[in-house]
């Protein structure tokens, strides 16, 4: 492969005394000529390459007619209205519909499709008024996480007055219908795709009034500095609730009496040891989900009066297992994982046990949420070869039944995912579960795609993909194991790997790979390890530890320079999962000791294709370019080393569907034909 020149400039950082090199810092530069020029360049390589694979064609035609199928959201109620969105199939972006209540009559409310002509304008969050008079809703541009905020009269569908802008990492809670509640930064100095963000700020908005009249309710002390704050007014307009965050694990708590023009805001928690918040309430009741002191999490009931934690009692006791929560019709709905399969229960607000709810398989259901006054809920289902679904459920009676089921020309039947554990390097079981068609022969030579993410208290449970559908149709195997760093065993297992405990999680994903060779469900000819963002982290750093392990490897929009990726954006919040460079020497050493970008040797390398994109300001694009740069300035061998920058799109979010088939297709591609896969004969 003749690779675009990369020119070395070289940058020399001090930590702790030691010296370190920073050959392409320059590519950090988003906004310069030379850092576009380069991706430019490299494109024009990597789109060379993989528009010379024979079946590449065959692959997008075939995602394209899997795709291709209505696809709808569960409904929801806001004021006189049931809302729902809806795909034809290749839409690049959901469209919005409503029907009046006790109609059958639909009409279109809200389509982003009409923002822009590639559909590269998405919807962010969207939030009504109290009584459902006004939305609220924010829109990214090319995938950035900067959004505006647009306020409509629903009954006309008009924009009541200017769009907020510089609004990022937000909810939206509404007070009454007088208006909302929001969070963002201050625009940096610098690229706003790239400039650290590290202080959080909630406003309010009043209706019709200008942004520049927003009121600051929290945050912007030099003192206390907070990444990401979020605000929620309670479903019954009486408290607002503050949780404050230094990083992406571990909160403060704060309370406001609403009803009281008078108050001030109420202390819960002062420290960020806990995951906590405030589900509901009953007057002055408080429900919390907390992991304080319960690592499994619990619910517990306190008085706002005297909300702090000696005062709490248990609503719903942790268990051995993972509980999330949703509530609906005065009910509560405890998600347990099992081995990262879900398991529901519901209950009263007293704790009192109702029933277990029977899921239609072995899977993921996610749902179980409505208002207070409403006895119907709606909840999904699906596992990595069964399509989503939609149930309707009455909360009084526990019955259900099916609300809608996807048309998808993709027979379900030939295919199977089974649970195994294997053993990681120091003896740990890991859960992992391998889907692939019936009947496949364990010879070694099944095209296998290992996927991973490892990081942020974030569980892979089994879910249904067009994508990977067309994986397993092409023959192929998936294999997602559940490694630490995740969240499927609570808060023990996350925090065993984070900080100087990382390299478990590289473990783990190595010990999934190796099982799958040793069981001859593939080999190392025919591996491919995948994983985005921390999974892009992951992967990177399992590669350069073990060149040989995999013949391809897919980093996608991957955290890749570990000293340096808390200078950029809001990447700083990220140092409970990670710990910084400035931390201490031994941090410094641990991080440097696994940092992708900082471990390239002069090696053979498996075939690389590195995927980013050029609005990605949640994991900035640099740090693929560096990776990518210093792959092909060492790697040794004939496979390729490519790196596929998408413009006008970020971290992932919002990407319209046709970029989505364009990168599947290449990614597929690629992975096979690097595997020597000649033909394609896929067969449902």
């Amino acid at each position: 492969m003749k690779y675009p020149h990369t020119e070395i400039k070289n940058i020399t950082d001090t930590y702790f005394g030691v010296e370190v090199e920073d050959p392409y810092r320059w590519l950090e530069n988003d906004v310069s000529a030379e850092t576009k020029a380069w991706v430019k360049a490299q494109n024009v390589v990597t789109n060379s390459y993989l528009n010379q694979i024979p079946y590449k064609n065959q692959i997008k035609k075939r995602l394209e007619t899997l795709w291709n199928y209505e696809k709808i959201s569960a409904p929801f109620k806001e004021g006189n209205y049931i809302y729902y969105s809806k795909n034809n199939g290749l839409q690049n972006q959901d469209v919005i519909y409503r029907t009046l209540v006790n109609s059958d009559k639909s009409e279109v409310f809200l389509d982003l499709n009409t923002f822009s002509g590639d559909g590269t304008v998405s919807l962010g969050a969207l939030s009504f008024s109290k009584s459902g008079s006004y939305l609220a809703y924010t829109v990214s541009i090319g995938g950035s996480d900067w959004r505006k905020v647009y306020i409509m009269d629903v009954a006309t569908k008009t924009i009541v007055e200017d769009a907020l802008v510089n609004v990022k990492f937000s909810q939206l809670s509404w007070f009454k219908d007088e208006g909302f509640y929001y969070s963002s930064y201050q625009k940096p100095d610098g690229s706003e795709l790239s400039a650290k963000t590290d202080q959080h700020l909630v406003f309010y908005h009043k209706l019709n009034t200008s942004q520049l009249n927003d009121t600051l309710i929290y945050g912007g002390k030099p003192e206390e500095k907070h990444r990401y704050i979020y605000a929620n007014v309670t479903e019954d307009n009486r408290f607002l609730v503050l949780t404050p965050r230094v990083s992406t694990s571990g909160n403060k708590l704060l309370i406001k009496n609403l009803t009281d023009a008078n108050s001030t805001f109420k202390t819960i928690l002062n420290h960020s040891d806990s995951d906590t918040y405030v589900l509901e309430n009953k007057a002055d009741n408080l429900f919390l989900v907390t992991n304080l002191n319960a690592p499994n999490k619990k619910i517990v009931s306190v008085n706002f009066n005297n909300p702090e934690p000696k005062n709490w009692t248990d609503i719903i006791p942790e268990t051995n297992q993972v509980l999330t929560i949703a509530k609906s019709g005065g009910f509560l709905f405890a998600h347990y994982m099992v081995d990262a399969i879900s398991n529901i229960k519901q209950y009263k607000f007293n704790g009192e046990f109702v029933r277990d709810i029977n899921l239609p398989g072995l899977g993921s259901a996610h749902g179980f949420s409505s208002k207070k006054d409403e006895s119907t809920c709606y909840f999904s289902f699906s596992n990595y070869y069964t399509p989503t679904s939609i149930y309707k459920l009455n909360t009084d009676t526990g019955a259900y039944k099916l609300y809608w089921q996807p048309a998808v020309h993709f027979n379900t039947e030939n295919y199977t995912s089974k649970q195994d554990f294997y053993t990681s390097k120091d003896g740990t079981k890991i859960p992992i579960i391998i889907t692939h068609k019936k009947g496949i022969k364990l010879n070694s030579k099944n095209p296998t795609i290992l996927y991973g993410y490892g990081g942020f208290n974030i569980s892979l449970t089994p879910s249904f993909s067009i994508a990977n559908a067309v994986w397993l149709e092409l023959g192929g195997i998936l294999a997602v194991p559940n490694i630490r760093g995740g969240g499927e065993y609570g808060k023990a297992w996350h925090d065993a790997g984070t900080k100087m405990q990382k390299q478990n999680v590289f473990d783990d994903f190595i010990a999934a790979a190796e099982y799958l060779i040793a069981n001859q469900y593939t080999s190392s000819e025919y591996l491919a390890l995948r994983g985005g963002s921390n999974g892009g982290l992951l992967v990177g750093a399992v590669m350069t530890q073990r060149p040989n392990l995999a013949k391809v490897v897919l980093p996608a929009v991957g955290v890749l320079d570990m000293l340096r990726y808390h200078t950029f954006t809001a990447g700083a919040g990220w140092a409970y999962d990670y710990g910084t460079a400035e931390d201490s020497k031994d941090m410094f050493q641990y991080l440097k000791n696994y940092s992708p970008v900082h471990n390239v040797k002069q090696t053979k390398y498996p075939a690389t294709l590195i995927t980013t994109a050029d609005h990605d300001d949640r994991v900035v694009p640099a740090h693929s370019f560096k990776f990518a740069a210093e792959l092909q300035n060492k790697h040794q061998g004939k496979n390729p080393v490519l790196i596929r920058i998408e413009t006008n799109a970020g971290h992932g979010a919002g990407t319209p569907v046709s970029k989505t088939i364009e990168q599947y297709a290449d990614v597929f591609a690629f992975t096979l034909f690097n595997m020597n896969v000649k033909t394609l004969n896929p067969k449902n």
